[in-house]
């Protein structure tokens, strides 16, 4: 049997990088799509992606889960901070910061659709901005409350055929080291990707 595949969209150096270490250890094949791959060190499958080119997003999602197969988990990671508060941020720089930090998870899950199996799971790194946003990077919270709405819709959907979505809320600023380091909250997102399907919600709050 082929090992499971995770897919990291939006991958960095932090969060989505440690989330690919995570999964590894569990015996996922792992590939990261990043705008700027050689940036990233690490010895996973890296590929080009340019998040906010949706026929782009739909070819390289699309052929990720033809060449191994299936596709078991997506981690959806993009995010874009730009300190303007509500009297200085623009309307079109709202909307370019969702088209990175939301609108891509809909071509992605499209995509994907064909190549998820019964138990397949999205997860998506959300943040405490959701609820308690800071005025001077007012768009970052609009990011993240869209997109914990958007999963809330996509797990709804996808439920009958046992495959589930989740935001991980991130309720602490990411740091180097302790609970909210990059390994301590892809621990977080691993642990929210396992749970069973009974008793599943849509969103988990991690503390730290």
């Amino acid at each position: 049997m082929a090992a499971p595949l995770l897919l990291v969209l939006g991958a960095g150096p932090g969060v989505g990088l440690a989330t690919a270490d995570r999964f590894a250890r569990e015996g996922y094949a792992v590939v990261l799509a990043a705008r700027s791959p050689g940036k990233l060190d690490t010895e996973h499958e890296t590929i080009r992606l340019d998040l906010t080119d949706e026929a782009q997003v739909r070819e390289i999602v699309d052929a990720v889960g033809a060449r191994f197969g299936q596709i078991d988990v997506i981690h959806f990671n993009p995010s874009v901070f730009r300190q303007k508060d509500p009297l200085e941020l623009t309307v079109d720089e709202l909307l370019d910061d969702l088209r990175l930090g939301v609108a891509p998870l809909l071509p992605a899950v499209q995509a994907a659709r064909p190549h998820l199996r019964e138990g397949a799971r999205i997860v998506v790194t959300g943040s405490a901005a959701a609820d308690r946003p800071w005025n001077k990077a007012a768009s970052l919270g609009v990011q993240k409350a869209a997109v914990r709405n958007l999963v809330t819709s996509i797990d709804t959907t996808l439920a009958p055929d046992g495959i589930r979505a989740v935001a991980v809320q991130v309720n602490g600023v990411l740091a180097e080291e302790g609970p909210f380091s990059p390994a301590a909250v892809a621990e977080a997102l691993y642990a929210a990707s396992v749970r069973p399907d009974q008793g599943w919600t849509p969103h988990v709050d991690y503390d730290g």
